[in-house]
């Protein structure tokens, strides 16, 4: 199994949007071969202080894969691509992490 956490950080005041395209696109992506889980969170509210926050302009995208195989088929699906030309202009900074479980 594959784990991925990827920061997005939309240009200031344009999360919605990008989150708007972002869940539009999750039924093509858990259709996917290989998908376990794909979503997207935002900071909770009330949380303890122990949390620390990304802002208003981030979300995070959480996403399992049954391997890289289908990691790597899901970074070249054609939605993905639509998805990418579409929120391009929107964001500010995307971070990925592919992590193994431990």
């Amino acid at each position: 199994m594959v784990h991925v956490i990827a920061v997005i950080t939309a240009k200031p005041g344009k999360r919605a949007e990008v989150l708007k395209a972002f869940n539009a696109n999750v039924p093509n992506v858990r259709a996917e071969q290989g998908c376990i889980e794909y979503g997207a969170a935002v900071d909770a509210e009330g949380a303890p202080s122990i949390q620390t926050k990304y802002g208003n302009d981030t979300f995070v995208a959480i996403e399992k894969w049954e391997s890289l195989d289908a990691l790597r088929a899901h970074s070249r699906a054609p939605h993905m691509a639509a998805y990418a030309e579409t929120v391009k202009p929107l964001l500010a900074a995307r971070i990925i992490h592919v992590l193994s479980p431990a």
